[in-house]
């Protein structure tokens, strides 16, 4: 899961970013308004963390234009704020969730986990298409009853072809999704066909169908109608 963590306070972004890492997630952080709407112009991200005390800002006001660009993250707000009309505010104006300072980490990653599931995966841990299936509690990928051994960003990969089927995704917007804005000091994007081609590999290895298609000079499309 890709996640934007606004937050001013350093110490505590630092202390969520190093224990959601270690989770899996990917995280990019903000410290005021103005850096989070620079990057959410730039980037897409599964979920954002948002609390509402910011420097240059209202969090609460970062919401409204979040949700009036009809960016389709899940929200979290996070906020030493622990008043009622603090939390219906948060949650009228469109946040998905709210959690109060101080929190522990695991129920921070428990309620990212089910924001996520609620938006992406319709309430379910499991990820079936056809022949595949996921399990986002185990980060497992499943190919006619056979175990692959794929790598975390092999598996983020084909959870991201999946959620987008039949849309043809970028090469850059793979870099992006799985790297962050680190993709951006990147000469090239040759390694996203390099993860492409060894997923195929291990999908046919199953004797798995090969949805993913190469949109020469674009990127690749995970194509639901292909057939076995």
């Amino acid at each position: 899961m890709k996640v934007l963590l606004v937050e001013d306070n350093k110490e505590l972004a630092e202390s969520i970013s190093d224990y959601l890492r270690g989770e899996g997630y990917l995280i990019e952080k903000a410290h005021t308004v103005y850096d989070a709407e620079d990057k959410l112009i730039a980037f897409s991200y599964d979920c954002i963390l948002l609390d509402l005390m910011l420097p240059d800002g209202n969090g609460i006001d970062l919401l409204r234009s979040i949700k009036q660009d009809k960016i389709n993250s899940g929200v979290l707000i996070i906020s030493a704020k622990d008043a009622l009309d603090d939390k219906v505010a948060g949650l009228e104006d469109g946040a998905d969730d709210y959690i109060t300072k101080p929190f522990h980490l695991s129920e921070l990653h428990a309620r990212l986990k089910a924001i996520y599931r609620r938006k992406k995966l319709d309430g379910s841990n499991a990820v079936v298409f056809n022949d595949i299936s996921l399990d986002t509690n185990r980060m497992e990928v499943m190919v006619n009853d056979a175990l692959l051994d794929v790598t975390r960003k092999e598996y983020d990969l084909l959870l991201y072809f999946i959620i987008n089927k039949d849309r043809v995704l970028s090469r850059q917007a793979i870099a992006t999704h799985l790297w962050g804005d680190q993709a951006d000091d990147l000469a090239n994007f040759d390694f996203v066909y390099q993860h492409v081609k060894n997923l195929r590999k291990k999908i046919s290895a199953a004797k798995g169908n090969d949805y993913i298609e190469t949109v020469y000079g674009v990127g690749y499309k995970f194509n639901s109608l292909k057939q076995a």
